[in-house]
């Protein structure tokens, strides 16, 4: 562990176009400034002006924010270069910057307020590795959550469309965007398109489309609540139904995206080794999100340093002979979020027998709830669990194995 009076801090801006990068010593006093493009002929720029503070003995720390956005091409280039980076919590640095007396905003600030954090949160910061393939996986993550963004925004436009054309649409099928119903709203986008179409000839198309699950009796049922609802023809209903057309080929091709990108996570995951998909309610894609918010695991030392930056460790706070944990609000809060839903999957039960998904963390919280906690409290607990088993099943690359539940912790 190095002494601080050996060290000088670089707390570094990160924007689109430019980054400004402030120099500090241990006292906290500011040496220098530099602003330079965000582009690899630039970064030479930054070291040049580092050199003039690092005397010999000194050494030199980088603190840098977004190191899998903006910052990656600099966080690269010092890695790559040997030197000791940091990644610094955006938070941290927001909270520093409004804490001081005269609050204010500038790139110049940002950056000496960045470095200030990686100071005083030195050791508790965790190394940025940008590498490759962990940058890849998160960016098809974030790919993938764009992708089912617009999906889910194209069927809640369908659910409206088709409530004008068939007000009972939603007793057709049991997915209104499932593999035949699209099919059905793409030929019959309104009930207009169905004038003179027999039982029979419905049922035909429905046996084709649902490889013969949907008989003659659903073709009756369609037809009947269709003549239930009554006439809902309008002027312009060829333009009405090209909008309902247009959505089922968006749906479509959204469905199909998300496939491809999800085969990609896969391919790359598989490079990785990792288990994770063998814990309850982990699939590939949860899996991608939570390596894409963990980065390398050999950044953090310990899996207490992991749960500090996900914001799940709580904040001890006294006075006196007062003491009290409160919740965190501070850390990654998507890897918080990722790991929030995880572990609300480890206490659900089966739809048809009720049984416990995960018997061992039902358990676990059913103690937590006569220990009384509440609901919100034992979720979080269960949390700060499930990060030692993702630390753990990361660390080695072993499959998970549900721990036994005693009979006395069962009760």
């Amino acid at each position: 562990m190095k002494q601080p009076d050996k060290l000088i801090y670089v707390g570094v801006d990160l924007h689109k176009q430019h980054h400004t990068a402030v120099i500090i010593d241990c006292w906290s006093q500011k040496l220098g400034e530099i602003k330079f493009d965000n582009k690899p002929t630039a970064f030479p720029q930054l070291e040049k002006e580092v050199k003039k503070y690092t005397k010999k003995g000194i050494s030199v720390v980088y603190g840098l924010e977004d190191v899998g956005g903006f910052g990656r091409a600099l966080a690269v280039y010092l890695t790559e270069k040997g030197c000791w980076v940091k990644e610094v919590n955006a938070k941290l640095a927001n909270n520093r910057r409004k804490s001081h007396v005269t609050i204010q905003k500038s790139d110049s600030w940002d950056a000496e307020c960045v470095a200030k954090v990686l100071r005083d949160e030195l050791y508790n910061l965790p190394d940025a590795k940008p590498i490759d393939l962990y940058w890849a996986i998160g960016q098809l993550v974030t790919q993938r959550k764009w992708q089912a963004r617009s999906l889910s925004g194209m069927v809640k436009r369908l659910h409206q469309q088709l409530g004008y054309h068939y007000p009972s649409y939603k007793k057709f099928f049991s997915e209104v965007d499932g593999k035949t119903a699209l099919a059905f709203w793409h030929k019959y986008p309104s009930p207009a398109r169905l004038s003179g179409v027999e039982v029979e000839e419905l049922a035909t198309y429905l046996r084709k489309l649902s490889n013969y699950a949907l008989s003659t009796k659903k073709a009756e049922q369609i037809l009947t609540l269709i003549a239930e609802d009554g006439d809902t023809s309008r002027d312009f209903q060829d333009e009405r139904d090209f909008i309902v057309i247009s959505l089922v080929r968006n749906i479509r091709f959204y469905e199909r995206e998300l496939s491809r990108i999800e085969r990609e996570i896969e391919g790359l995951m598989k490079q990785l080794g990792f288990q994770l998909e063998t814990m309850t309610g982990i699939e590939v894609v949860t899996a991608a999100e939570l390596v894409a918010e963990i980065g390398d695991i050999h950044r953090f030392a310990t899996p207490d340093k992991l749960a500090r930056f996900a914001g799940i460790a709580p904040i001890a706070v006294g006075s006196g002979n007062k003491h009290r944990n409160y919740k965190s609000k501070q850390g990654n809060r998507e890897l918080h979020d990722i790991i929030k839903a995880l572990a609300i999957r480890q206490i659900a039960v089966t739809r048809t027998k009720k049984e416990p998904r995960n018997p061992y963390y039902h358990a676990y919280y059913e103690q937590k709830m006569v220990a009384g906690k509440t609901k919100q409290q034992a979720i979080v607990c269960i949390m700060r669990k499930l990060v030692n088993v993702i630390y753990f099943l990361m660390k080695t690359k072993k499959a998970y194995v549900i721990p036994t539940v005693s009979s006395h912790e069962a009760a």
